[in-house]
């Protein structure tokens, strides 16, 4: 399995037998993403820099709403949440993604402002190998509230997203921020994350960094 980032919230998740793309975005927001090809589109909420399928360029199996999916042996979850700490009164819903793939439990937050998650959301997706959350703030839970979570629900490794990148024209906190309150001086950004079926995950939360790939 191959994970890239395109930016923003927008991921690619590449399997033997399927690729899965999740929030590509506009380029309203500053940042330019290229044309792919999917199979499995998942949108987590229908705001411009989460919800720009005309990227996609060969038809895909779309998933925007809550519920349980199973397409060429991945099993997804779609979560229901909250894109605020107002129950939803400030920004609507949000659906979160449980991703089961080759032995890997993967779940990508998309735009979540809850202070923190419910019981019920964690008996979900628990337990967790890799974790893809916002750490922003404004829009969704910030540094603070991102590292909270991960203490609490203690996933294999973390991709931080939904953060400020030169070009990015929302007002977001640096990734810095995060990890200055998780505990973490410096992290090398790498190009994927690269992962086989069967290998040994750290034992402790680990932090991972990618590159936006163009």
């Amino acid at each position: 399995m191959e994970i890239i980032w395109r930016g923003h919230a927008f991921f690619e998740i590449f399997t033997k037998t399927k690729k899965i793309a999740i929030d590509p975005f506009s380029e309203k927001i500053g940042l330019k993403a290229p044309k792919i090809k999917t199979d499995i589109l998942l949108i987590t909420h229908d705001h411009y820099d989460h919800n720009e399928k005309k990227i996609v360029t060969r038809d895909y199996f779309l998933i925007d709403k809550p519920g349980e999916y199973e397409i060429g042996g991945i099993f997804i979850l779609g979560i229901e949440s909250f894109h605020d700490n107002n129950q939803g009164k400030e920004r609507g819903k949000n659906t979160m993604y449980l991703i089961e793939a080759e032995g890997l439990r993967i779940c990508h937050m998309g735009d979540f402002g809850q202070k923190e998650l419910t019981q019920q959301q964690k008996e979900k997706i628990l337990p967790l190998d890799i974790l893809m959350i916002p750490v922003g703030g404004t829009y969704t839970i910030g540094p603070k509230e991102a590292v909270e979570i991960i203490n609490e629900i203690e996933p294999k490794i973390v991709i931080p997203m939904h953060y400020f990148v030169e070009g990015l024209q929302i007002k977001l906190a640096k990734v810095d921020d995060f990890l200055k309150i998780f505990g973490e001086k410096k992290i090398n950004p790498i190009e994927s994350l690269k992962i086989k079926k069967g290998e040994i995950l750290p034992e402790n939360t680990k932090i991972v960094l990618l590159e936006i790939k163009k």
